[in-house]
């Protein structure tokens, strides 16, 4: 189970700031509470109405997808929707905002916190973690690559000494069937962020800084009613 909170309207128009048309973007898999067309529709309206009060008007449409967690139902649902939009806002958790991010070719945005996730067993494959549930989502201004969870030292503020031809210098080990160890490399994060906002053309978000994270808001062990 995934709980998200949807973050304050004035906060979503300032990262939103630049762009005239946008697609918001519901999700009907597991978040709570639901953020599927009925909430994608009122986000869409509230942000007409807030862009207009501040002077920039925008375009908004909404629609809504069965996961956007899964990137195959992301690729054959959403983009055939998205020719002519400037930037996608998603109301997915996080997981879902950074599969759009990684997908599709407009910039994606996060309107949600995501507050908590359950646990999901699996008998196949394998499932990368992509969200921490910390509560301050800053993928709006990470190209949609959260640095707490795929940064190895979560690092806030820009890559460390250790990247090399864009890879991490923390390495994991693996066995396979036989028992041999292989040492697994992981894409930097940081690397990635840099990339994914060179070609939005929006580096000026590489230069912001981000204050220390409040560690009340998702200090375990929590309970979610």
């Amino acid at each position: 189970m995934i709980v998200t909170k949807q973050k304050k309207i004035e906060e979503i128009l300032g990262f939103l700031g630049p762009y005239k048309k946008i697609l918001v973007v519901g999700c009907d898999g597991c978040t709570q509470p639901p953020r599927s067309t009925r909430e994608a529709d009122t986000l869409a309206l509230l942000v007409e109405m807030g862009s207009k009060v501040g002077g920039a008007a925008k375009k908004c449409s909404a629609t809504t997808v069965v996961k956007q967690c899964d990137n195959q139902i992301v690729a054959s649902a959403l983009n055939p929707q998205i020719v002519g939009y400037d930037a996608i806002l998603s109301l997915a958790c996080g997981i879902g905002v950074q599969v759009l991010a990684e997908i599709l070719p407009v910039p994606v945005y996060p309107a949600q916190d995501t507050m908590f996730m359950g646990s999901q067993e699996r008998e196949l494959g394998t499932m990368d973690e992509r969200c921490k549930g910390c509560g301050e989502c800053v993928l709006y201004r990470t190209a949609g690559v959260c640095p707490v969870t795929r940064c190895a030292k979560g690092l806030m503020n820009g890559p460390c000494g250790g990247c090399f031809k864009g890879k991490c210098e923390v390495t994991e080990e693996s066995r396979d069937e036989k028992g041999n160890v292989k040492i697994l490399t992981h894409d930097c994060a940081w690397y990635q962020i840099y990339e994914g906002l060179k070609k939005m053309n929006r580096l000026d978000l590489f230069r912001t800084y981000t204050p220390p994270k409040s560690r009340l808001i998702s200090t375990p062990p929590r309970q979610v009613r």
